[in-house]
């Protein structure tokens, strides 16, 4: 077997030889005027008959995904960005010209224009009889081997676009992820809700409770963190009477690599004015239903190997309540808080030495809670230490008015009615400068400018944020979610 910079060489000696004849090996005058998929919806129900009697023909570009001889015939299918299409060939049918190319110096991988008229082969398959086939492009690479494809994950995710050219299904996932952002703005839209967008660089990383990347602006000489949500503007917006506004963006976190966190990712954020946490279980059943019916034609879905059922209403489950269930603890001893440092410990929960009460137990829930949660589950009443910018409950104020919606096991959404008293807020912002004094390295930081702004008055207000990588791997039931983003963070390749 030749081995592949042997191949390499090859194509390389072709390409000399054609560049030796005269031809132009990467030309960009060959315009196509209409698609593999074009063709096949066009001419689905059109007979041999029927197809040997059009004088009509059309011209196509894309990438000779395979290629078989037959004596004087040749067979190859085209690629282009809506499918595949057969592309024929033979002495005496085609011009000499084109025989000659393809014999002579076409490989699979190489960037072709065809143009010919549309006919049926014995088999039936739709196909294009060549009366123009120009190189446009020569693939100096092979291809992956034809029956096996690229199956290393790690190449796949590293070398992106070969994995793109060579697997339909990856090209599905990405497309559906396109046509689910387009269905998010129209839903929001539709709803009165202003796209806006805000900064990625901020002189404070605020909003969310994680640790931000940093870099440094030298004309200011400052640091500068990328964003790790864009709430605390978005908010603003809301204060400046914007009602209703959304931002679909990326953030970015400073945190472990897994197939469920990636430190550059997508994430839609939306609030509105005059509206409570509860709203927003309303509105986010409503948009998670709205995607279902547009992508899947219904409200069910497969995910590995559960079967996923989207109809409202959905579950809703305390937090508390949760831990005490998974965790083997009572109402009673769940208020106790050497019990539940205890049983941190027992189950391998380790946060940092000062973490409060409702820090550890938070924890908790991750480890032992989390994984049940398959069908739809919207977890409530967070503790107060782990929501600093989230409105307490009136009815018990350790908590706040909070959720987070669960799915296969996997955290999709994280909302709360807003909380908008000043003096509370910058309370809870210098709690959080103590946590990080404490060893919290994702604690909050204090937003001044943010606190005078809720000082000139935030109407009630709710909010949240979708995790849309996450959202995208539920609806292409991807286990990964390296396997909806078009570019993962990867580790430099060994030289």
């Amino acid at each position: 077997m030749i081995e592949e910079n042997e191949q390499i060489q090859v194509r390389k000696k072709k390409l000399t030889a054609l560049k030796e004849r005269g031809v132009r090996t990467y030309a960009n005058d060959f315009f196509p005027l209409h698609t593999a998929a074009e063709l096949h919806q066009r001419f689905a129900a059109a007979t041999t008959e029927e197809l040997e009697k059009r004088e009509e023909t059309f011209s196509l570009a894309g990438r000779i995904m395979s290629l078989r001889y037959f004596g004087k015939a040749a067979f190859f299918h085209l690629q282009d960005r809506s499918g595949q299409i057969q592309v024929y060939v033979r002495q005496g049918d085609s011009p000499p010209e084109a025989v000659t190319l393809l014999k002579e110096s076409l490989d699979v991988g190489d960037l072709v224009g065809v143009t010919g008229p549309v006919f049926r082969t014995r088999t039936g398959e739709l196909t294009i009889k060549a009366t123009t086939l120009r190189l446009l492009s020569k693939a100096l690479r092979p291809l992956p081997e034809k029956w096996h494809g690229l199956q290393d994950v790690e190449v796949r995710y590293r070398q992106r676009y070969l994995d793109l050219i060579v697997n339909p299904q990856v090209r599905d996932t990405f497309r559906k992820r396109a046509k689910l952002t387009q269905l998010i703005r129209q839903f929001f839209i539709e709803r009165d809700f202003l796209e806006v967008e805000t900064p990625i660089m901020q002189s404070l990383a605020g909003g969310a409770l994680a640790k931000p990347f940093i870099t440094h602006h030298r004309t200011l000489d400052i640091d500068l963190y990328l964003r790790i949500a864009p709430e605390l503007f978005l908010k603003r917006l809301i204060v400046s009477g914007v009602d209703r506004v959304f931002e679909l963006g990326r953030n970015f976190r400073n945190e472990g690599i897994s197939t469920k966190h990636n430190p550059e990712y997508t994430m839609l954020e939306f609030y509105q004015a005059y509206a409570t946490y509860e709203h927003m279980m309303m509105l986010t059943e409503e948009l998670l239903v709205f995607l279902a019916q547009e992508l899947q034609g219904g409200s069910r879905l497969t995910y590995g190997e559960h079967e996923i059922d989207l109809t409202p209403p959905w579950r809703r489950l305390g937090m508390v309540e949760a831990v005490c269930e998974y965790a083997g603890l009572s109402a009673e001893e769940i208020e106790r808080e050497d019990v539940v440092r205890a049983k941190a410990r027992e189950l391998g929960v380790l946060p940092y030495a000062a973490a409060p009460l409702g820090k550890v137990i938070e924890e908790l829930f991750g480890a032992v809670v989390e994984p049940h949660l398959i069908q739809p589950t919207f977890v409530v009443s967070y503790p107060v230490e782990v929501s600093p910018l989230a409105r307490r409950n009136d009815a018990d104020p350790r908590f706040v008015d909070r959720f987070e919606l669960y799915i296969a096991g996997r955290e999709l959404a994280n909302a709360f009615s807003e909380l908008n008293d000043p003096e509370d807020q910058l309370q809870r912002f210098l709690e959080q400068l103590r946590e990080r004094e404490a060893g919290d390295e994702e604690a909050h930081a204090l937003d001044e400018d943010y606190i005078r702004a809720l000082e000139y008055g935030m109407p009630p207000t709710a909010g949240e944020g979708i995790g849309i990588d996450r959202l995208v791997m539920l609806f292409t039931n991807s286990p990964s979610i390296r396997d909806v983003i078009l570019f993962p963070q990867m580790r430099p390749e060994k030289k």
